[in-house]
Parts: C-alpha cells; structure tokens; sequence
C-alpha cells in the first residue's frame, strides 16, 4: 500500500501549499510545519499542480458566474431605459435601447454559450476543395467503377448527406 502524503495529511496542509504556491523556500516551510524537505518537494511535484487545475478551475468559474450576473444587470437596466423611453414616446431613445437590448442579448448568448458565433464553413464551395475534387477524379479515370463510387460519394458530400 502507498504512503500517504504528510503534507496532505498535515492539520495545516491548506498553509503549505500557500506557501508553496508563494514559492518561500523549503527550507523555512519544513522546520516551520515538521516537515521534511523531501516530502515537501515531494507534494509540490506530486500534488501540488493538481490543486492549482482545481484552483484556477474555481476562479474561472467565479469569474464567469461575476460576467454572468454583470451582462444580465445590463440587460435589465438596457430593458428599463426602453421602457422608459416607450413609456415618454422618445421613440429615437427607444430605437437607441432597441439596439443596445440587442448588443447585450447577443453578449449573453455568447457569455452562456446559447449563441454559438463559430463560423460555418461551406465546403462545397471552397476552392481548394473543388481542385482536389478534381484531381481525385482525374487520377481515377482508368478504373471506371471507383471513379463512379467516389463521384457518388462526392455528390453525396456536396449535397449536405456524408455516406
């Protein structure tokens, strides 16, 4: 059975790896805690990288969550300045709060990922596809069956259906 680490056994274990992570040297973080410097080496290469995934994991979280909260408050001041401008019949305000209800629509689809902003490629019509689909077929020419199954299966590719 493998032994267990003793820094991640240690009361204080949450103080080394700060230390750690703050890059004080072994060291004075050994004597400090009881420990060895060897097994303080150890943890740092062993279990040390795995916590600061979990970490940065955390705060990206957080901070997507703060991005979040921070469009949809825009969202609905945005929606209650166009109310307000409907409301005054300040039609041109309204028109401005409109667009920007829009702009911050468009920013919470792609926050949320409910918008998906990846281009989309059209291969059938790209140009370096359609030169490649021509030397395929000219260098099939001698073997008329194959020729026949890969212009099947091009027509195939080119009207959206992959067989």
């Amino acid at each position: 059975m493998p032994r267990s680490c003793s820094v991640c056994t240690h009361d204080e274990h949450h103080a080394i790896d700060v230390a750690l992570v703050q890059r004080e040297p072994y060291r004075r973080i050994a004597p400090h805690y009881g420990l060895s410097e060897r097994s303080l080496r150890r943890h740092a290469k062993e279990h040390l990288p795995e916590l600061l995934v979990k970490a940065k994991e955390a705060v990206d979280v957080a901070d997507a969550d703060s991005l979040l909260e921070r469009v949809e408050s825009l969202y609905k001041r945005t929606e209650a300045i166009l109310k307000a401008a409907e409301d005054n019949k300040e039609y041109s305000t309204a028109l401005a709060a409109i667009r920007e209800c829009r702009g911050n629509l468009e920013l919470l689809g792609r926050v949320t990922k409910e918008l998906e902003s990846a281009p989309t490629l059209n291969l059938h019509l790209n140009p370096e596809w359609l030169e490649l689909r021509a030397l395929i077929v000219r260098a099939v020419e001698p073997f008329p069956e194959a020729r026949a199954s890969i212009l099947s299966a091009i027509r195939g590719i080119d009207n959206g259906s992959s067989t």
